[in-house]
């Protein structure tokens, strides 16, 4: 199966996609910040350069891309129809990083909090952000 856009709007669409100050990273950090949660974010010295960081909670928060960390049961993530296995292999290689990241960061003695783009979503957004209280408190 071929792909429904050109080379060239596909490479343009796919370099749209941010690593960093996405809508659901932004969503959560106003929410954590207007609760008096104080965080830093994408610490380079800690594995994974978690999204968040609440140093006083010794906790990270990594807000995930159903589709980049193949969010399995999600309806965000769709194998792709086109270079399946290439996208495959590399959405498992971003969950076995995960996976690495996660073990290092448990050794040294941090709290892991993973949500993903869909738990930010309206349906699910109250529920989520209570949890997430409930676990930093």
């Amino acid at each position: 199966m071929t792909d429904v856009h050109d080379k060239a709007t596909r490479s343009y669409n796919m370099s749209r996609i941010k690593g960093k100050n996405t809508k659901p990273e932004i969503l959560l950090r106003k929410f954590l910040f207007s609760k008096g949660f104080r965080y830093r974010l994408n610490d380079k010295n800690l594995p994974g350069k978690p999204d968040i960081v609440l140093p006083k909670y010794k906790t990270v928060i990594f807000v995930n891309g159903c589709f980049w960390h193949g969010h399995e049961g999600c309806r965000y993530f769709v194998v792709p129809k086109t270079r399946t296995d290439w996208w495959m292999e590399k959405i498992q290689g971003n969950k076995q990083k995960d996976s690495e990241n996660f073990l290092r960061l448990t050794q040294l003695g941090w709290k892991i909090v993973t949500i993903f783009e869909c738990e930010l979503k309206r349906v699910k957004l109250n529920i989520t952000l209570d949890k997430l209280l409930d676990e930093l408190h």
